[in-house]
């Protein structure tokens, strides 16, 4: 049943595609564990690295596909094997055929994570929406939550954690600091942690040591 709610989302995605994305480029939605999963990873917004974004895909339309840097974080903090780690090092964008892009999420899954961003509009490149741009997706975002109902919620970067948050987060200064939302009367924890690929490549190890901390003190 979540499966089918969070895919009756992605009509609202496409039509936002063509009022804020590339009108050449398709939405990017989600994908991972649906079902209580441990940790929702909530990132900015996807640009048309993402192979998934073309058109002509006929595949799963999530996150970082066809990319490399961000998997590293997730390997990092052992929620990637690293014979798949291994393997989205070695292939080239266009080697990531659909099953081994349905492989990476079915790991994903495997590890109890949903990966999402606040925005689902495409971009030819990585320009910076506006919060304006960004708040227009939070009322959907919302509606994940609900759905998957996720232990922790953790947001990457200043901008997308003080949109969620509805405060203004830095978050040099939130590092393993719990904050909670609440969505239809449930409870949500909320960490705000670095931004690690782009300009943010290189605060990934504390993206790394507070992730960890997290998994350790909240999962495990």
């Amino acid at each position: 049943m979540n499966f089918l709610q969070i895919a009756d989302l992605r009509k609202e995605y496409d039509k936002m595609q063509l009022k804020y994305g590339a009108k050449e480029l398709d939405s990017i939605y989600n994908g991972g564990c649906e079902n209580h999963p441990d940790i929702c990873f909530v990132f900015m917004n996807p640009t048309g690295k993402n192979i998934a974004s073309e058109k002509t895909w006929k595949g799963r339309k999530s996150p970082w596909l066809g990319t490399k840097n961000i998997w590293k974080l997730f390997y990092k903090v052992h929620l990637l094997g690293k014979d798949i780690f291994d393997e989205i090092q070695r292939r080239k964008p266009k080697e990531w055929d659909y099953e081994f892009c349905d492989f990476v999420y079915d790991e994903v899954a495997r590890h109890k994570i949903f990966i999402t961003n606040l925005g689902k509009c495409t971009q030819l490149d990585a320009r910076p929406l506006s919060d304006e741009v960004l708040k227009q997706y939070l009322h959907l975002l919302w509606k994940e939550i609900d759905m998957i109902q996720p232990k922790v919620i953790i947001t990457l970067g200043n901008q997308v954690s003080s949109i969620v948050l509805n405060q203004k987060i830095s978050v040099s200064e939130n590092r393993k600091v719990c904050h909670q939302i609440k969505i239809k009367g449930n409870l949500y924890k909320v960490y705000p942690v670095y931004y690690p690929v782009g300009n943010g490549i290189f605060n990934m190890d504390k993206s790394i040591e507070d992730i960890d901390w997290i998994i350790e003190n909240e999962i495990k």
